[in-house]
C-alpha cells in the first residue's frame, strides 16, 4: 500500500519539485498551498497530486487539513515542512507585523504540522519528517533577521525532535537549500543575481530538482539511520562545520 506524503507550499517552485518527486517514487502526495489556486490546479492536473489550501500559520486550519487529508488519502507518513515566507528589512526598521508573520509561518507551522501526526507516526512505526530550512538559517543574512532566526529554529526543532523520537522509527532531518533556481529567485534583478551566483563556487544556482532528490532519499527506507542531520546544499557557498 503506498505512503501518504504531504507537502506543505507543495505546488510551487522547490516545493513543486518535492511533490513530483515523491510522487514519482510510488507516494500518494498531497500538496498543501496558501493562497495561488491557479498554480494548485495546474499542480494536480500536470502532477496527478491531490492539492489542499490551509494557512500552515494557523493552528486550527492545520488540524482541518491535516484531518481532511488522512479522510481522503490515509495515515500520513511523510511530512515535508517546505512553506514558508519572508518579510524583508533591516532590523532597526523591522516592524513587530514583519517579525511575527515570518515567525508565525516559518517556524509556529512546525508545531502547528508536525504535532497532529507525529503521534500516528509514532504509534505506527514509522515516519519521515523532513524540514526545509535555508543557507540563511545557518550563516545569517543582513535583512533578514526574522527569517533567519526562523530557519535556524528549524534547525533546533530538528535536532530535538529526532532524539525524541529516535527509537520509535521515526526520523526527523533538515534539508538547508542555498539559492534555487525558482520564480523567486529569478526576480532579482540580473545584476544582483549575477553577484550571487559569483559567490557560489560550483558557478551556478542550485536546481529544485536537487533538493527533491534529497527529499526523497530521507523519506525512503534507506534513509533509517539518518536523523537530526541538516543536509547543507548550497553549491559550497557556505560550508557548514
Amino acid at each position: 500500500m503506498a505512503r501518504v506524503a504531504l507537502v506543505t507550499g507543495g505546488t510551487r517552485g522547490i516545493g513543486n519539485a518535492i511533490s513530483a518527486r515523491l510522487a514519482a517514487d510510488g507516494f500518494k502526495v498531497a500538496a498543501n498551498y496558501a493562497g495561488n489556486s491557479e498554480a494548485a490546479n495546474a499542480c494536480a492536473k500536470d502532477l496527478g497530486v491531490a492539492v489542499y489550501k490551509w494557512d500552515v500559520g494557523d493552528e486550527a486550519q492545520c488540524k482541518e487539513g491535516i484531518a481532511k487529508v488522512e479522510s481522503e488519502l490515509g495515515p500520513i507518513d511523510v511530512l515535508v515542512n517546505n512553506a514558508g515566507i519572508t518579510r524583508d528589512g533591516f532590523f532597526h526598521k523591522m516592524s513587530a507585523e514583519q517579525w511575527r508573520d515570518v515567525l508565525r509561518v516559518d517556524l509556529d507551522s512546525l508545531f502547528f504540522m508536525t504535532r497532529p501526526v507525529i503521534e500516528g507516526m509514532r504509534n505506527r512505526g514509522f515516519g519521515r519528517v523532513i524540514n526545509i530550512t535555508s543557507i540563511n538559517g545557518q550563516k545569517g543574512q543582513a535583512g533578514q533577521v526574522n527569517y533567519s532566526a526562523a530557519k535556524a529554529g528549524m534547525i533546533g526543532f530538528t535536532k530535538a525532535l529526532a532524539q525524541e523520537c529516535a527509537n520509535k522509527g521515526v526520523t526527523v532531518n533538515a534539508i538547508a537549500p542555498g539559492y534555487i533556481d525558482t520564480e523567486m529567485v529569478q526576480a532579482v534583478p540580473e545584476e544582483v543575481l549575477k553577484k550571487i551566483i559569483g559567490t557560489i563556487p560550483v558557478g551556478r544556482l542550485g536546481k529544485a530538482a536537487e533538493i527533491a532528490g534529497a527529499v526523497s532519499f530521507l523519506a525512503s527506507d534507506t534513509a533509517a539511520f539518518m536523523t537530526g542531520a541538516t543536509l547543507t546544499m548550497n553549491g559550497a557557498q557556505y560550508i557548514a562545520g
